[in-house]
């Protein structure tokens, strides 16, 4: 008997699922690629019918907040993304900053849920259901749900760690619909980003990671790219919040061992794989070896700082001659969210042996101008991501800036130095007026 006869009294059509909305109601809709797209149209389609609906919806590849959806659907996000980047800026979206992971926290913030719209495989024999390739925040999400929907797409993986849902927590189930299971991949690299991403990463792979550490990679156009350049390593660990693309192949070279890790020992732990080929997610469809769990552990600062030789590599949008990082604004105005960057740049610079490594390309081409993106102060309205103290290293194409342990002068003189060159004599000028450079 398959899962649809076995539970055919839960099995309904997206559109009868999502009726169990009702005005008034906060409604947890994903994260990126946990995103159920089938069931998000079909609540998308009852916007005539709704009023004040609050939709908890994290790096959306979906378009909640509309000037025909006003009325009926707020959204609030912790991570902004091209879909809904312009609603915030408007006043038509609205943005948590939240860079405390602690479950208790998490569950006290976000506060009731009436409704999870969630993405998982087909119940298995004992009727639990996996979140496929990204778990995210919503193991912590289906504990405070008082009703959750799953969009049952038969393509996903299982895993272990926290990537699990019993059936008997979930009200309806529904189909996926082929039609609506595209999530949107992040977005592609200018070629002069591409050219700089490749120096970068060389230079890190080389001068600051050894064999035996621990890592953790952000998203972004140069970090998502670093475990391509680590092939000359031994017994790496990883330890993160975003698996990305390469560590796979490092794991089958024999490479990422986690042999030397404090935390989860000869595990691959994080909280979700990035958009990566099928081929690579089936060989961590139940490949003990892999663990994803939710946000809430990934991030927790306190299971973090046990781990040594811990390092973190994270982007910046901007950073300033003192080492202040922003990932979170641009020019002074919400661009994305600090996601794990604070806690893993913390973590990492406090840990014995640990490094925390900013990694960011010196400049960025804007209609045909460039533009510096370290600057001699952040914008107004800029926001720290991660306050210079916990900033070790800065790697542009141009070398690596050694933070740790300077002054702000001799910090300056580190950052101009690794700068675009065409900037460097405008940022010397600046500091030299501020920092008596």
């Amino acid at each position: 008997m398959d899962w649809r006869s076995r539970y055919a009294d839960k099995l309904v059509t997206p559109q009868d699922a999502v009726r169990i909305v009702n005005s008034g109601d906060r409604v947890f809709a994903g994260m990126f690629t946990s995103t159920p797209p089938t069931l998000c149209h079909a609540l998308f389609d009852r916007h005539p019918d709704l009023r004040d609906v609050t939709v908890f919806h994290y790096i959306a590849p979906f378009v909640w907040a509309t000037p025909e959806t006003t009325d009926a659907f707020r959204l609030r996000t912790v991570f902004a993304g091209a879909a809904d980047r312009q609603a915030l800026r408007d006043g038509r979206a609205d943005y948590v900053p939240v860079a405390n992971f602690r479950q208790s926290w998490i569950k006290e913030t976000m506060g009731q849920i009436n409704v999870m719209l969630a993405r998982t495989s087909p119940p298995d024999h004992n009727g639990y259901m996996s979140f496929g390739s990204a778990v995210w925040i919503s193991r912590t999400v289906a504990d405070i749900a008082t009703h959750i929907i799953c969009e049952v797409d038969e393509r996903l993986i299982r895993t272990y760690g926290e990537n699990f849902l019993h059936i008997s927590e979930v009200d309806h189930l529904c189909e996926a619909e082929t039609a609506a299971t595209a999530i949107a991949s992040v977005p592609a690299r200018s070629e002069e980003n591409a050219l700089a991403a490749e120096v970068i990463c060389t230079l890190i792979a080389s001068e600051l990671i050894r064999d035996g550490d621990t890592l953790q990679m952000g998203l972004g156009d140069v970090t998502t790219a670093m475990a391509l350049y680590l092939d000359d390593k031994h017994d790496l660990g990883i330890q993160t919040e975003l698996i990305p693309g390469g560590v796979i192949d490092l794991v089958k070279k024999g490479i990422v061992t986690g042999r030397k890790k404090e935390v989860a020992p000869g595990k691959v732990v994080g909280s979700a794989f990035a958009v990566m080929p099928d081929e690579e997610l089936q060989y961590a469809h139940l490949n003990p070896t892999f663990e994803l769990w939710d946000f809430c552990h990934t991030d927790d600062m306190r299971i973090l700082v046990q781990e040594e030789a811990f390092v973190a590599i994270n982007n910046a949008l901007q950073i300033d001659l003192t080492g202040q990082v922003t990932a979170e604004t641009l020019n002074g105005e919400i661009y994305s969210g600090p996601g794990g960057q604070t806690t893993f740049a913390v973590a990492a610079s406090v840990c014995e042996d640990g490094r925390s490594i900013i990694a960011v390309p010196s400049s960025t081409t804007v209609t045909g101008v460039r533009h510096s993106r370290i600057l001699p102060v952040l914008p107004p309205g800029t926001v720290v991501t991660t306050p210079r103290s916990f900033v070790d290293y800065v790697v542009t194409e141009y070398g690596i800036a050694t933070l740790r342990g300077k002054t702000l002068r001799e910090r300056a003189e580190e950052l101009i130095a690794v700068a675009h060159p065409d900037f460097r004599g405008e940022l010397r000028a600046e500091a030299s007026r501020a920092l008596h450079l």
